[in-house]
């Protein structure tokens, strides 16, 4: 056999190997796809409480110190999401219920109709010549079925996870093996990954790196500060006497994931209600309240818990939560800012290190 055919056997040998091991992975993708997100939350899991684990490991055997960490992980995370889930579900229908009824919006169109202001806006429309006349009813009705919407997707949820308790377990108690055995073996799971990628080792780590300094800023700055948020407006709400206080703080626990808008959803229309209520002093303590909790957490919480190592634009952050919303569920929260990284790291690997190969000439050009 000559060089040119020996050659050409090499060459079909590879790409019978490669077809057969990408076929393989496609296998085993189908395998693992069931227990997709219990592997991802368990590597976030293992990447937040490490530090723990390492304490643990000063004084005990690996094994003994992830037992120690997993039973925290079990009372820091199980424990309190089956206490909320049974508030939230019966206070999500009590929302759910004034909203279908009409309670609420009835309540709110009473009080802005003594304001007058929508008769000064429809006499400013007549005079300028456009015949539209608005009702409250128009501009309420949207708010009407946002609370719908909200208070019956969350009852969905909260009756679906306790309705399916033993399957939750399940679940949680799956997650917990991955976790104990990542701070056991995670070393040599994250080397044989580095071996079998065709990255060079420092892209491999960029990639991990990134991956796991975002996990811990989504779990411990986004979910800290979320709780933080969550637990005094829900407080404020009590002092202030308002409806179904636990479930807002839940509410506004989730909307401070959103860098953008976050709490300011529910606590500025809060402050302008108390406002046409004639509550002035309330609302300005709402709007101070707000301000000065959302400052404190973004500029002076976050900064300190999660510090410089993720920098990412507000509004990727943004939009990366919605769409991870809308495509994973309430996972996306932490699934969009994870995918957004990966997005984000691989686009600067391409730059840095492949964009020569496919534009040599615009490379170039910026140098």
């Amino acid at each position: 056999m000559n060089a040119l055919e020996q050659n050409i056997s090499q060459k079909a040998v590879f790409v019978f190997f490669i077809v057969l091991f990408c076929s393989v992975i496609f296998l085993a993708g189908k395998l693992l796809a069931p227990f997709f997100a219990i592997i991802i939350l368990g590597v976030v899991c293992t990447g937040v409480f490490r530090p723990i684990f390492r304490f643990f490991l000063k004084q005990l055997s690996p094994r003994v110190a992830s037992v120690l960490t997993c039973a925290l992980i079990f009372f820091v995370i199980f424990i309190p999401v089956v206490f909320f889930v049974g508030v939230i579900s019966k206070e999500a229908f009590t929302l759910y219920s004034m909203a279908k009824d009409a309670v609420f919006s009835n309540q709110l169109k009473t009080l802005l109709e003594t304001t007058q202001a929508l008769d000064r806006f429809n006499d400013l429309l007549e005079r300028s010549g456009i015949g539209i006349v608005v009702s409250w009813d128009e501009l309420i009705r949207p708010i009407s079925e946002l609370g719908k919407v909200v208070g019956y997707s969350l009852f969905e949820q909260a009756k679906f996870i306790t309705s399916n308790v033993v399957n939750l377990v399940l679940y949680f108690g799956l997650m917990l093996i991955v976790v104990f055995y990542m701070f056991i073996d995670g070393d040599k799971v994250t080397k044989y990954i580095y071996d079998l990628s065709p990255l060079p080792d420092e892209h491999d780590d960029k990639l991990f790196e990134k991956f796991m300094n975002m996990a811990g800023a989504v779990m411990i700055g986004n979910g800290l500060g979320g709780l933080i948020q969550g637990v005094a407006g829900g407080m404020l709400f009590f002092l202030l006497g308002w409806n179904s206080p636990f479930l807002w703080g839940v509410i506004m626990g989730f909307l401070a994931f959103l860098p953008i808008v976050g709490i300011g959803i529910v606590m500025i229309p809060t402050a302008a209600i108390l406002m046409l209520k004639s509550r002035l002093v309330s609302g300005i303590v709402v709007l101070v309240f707000y301000v000065v909790l959302s400052w404190g957490i973004e500029y002076v919480f976050k900064p300190k818990v999660v510090g410089d190592r993720v920098s990412m634009h507000p509004l990727i952050v943004f939009f990366a939560i919605i769409g991870g919303l809308k495509a994973y569920g309430i996972l996306g929260i932490i699934y969009g800012p994870l995918i957004a990284t990966l997005f984000l790291t691989l686009a600067d690997i391409y730059f840095s290190s492949f964009q020569f190969m496919i534009e040599p000439g615009k490379v170039l050009k910026e140098k």
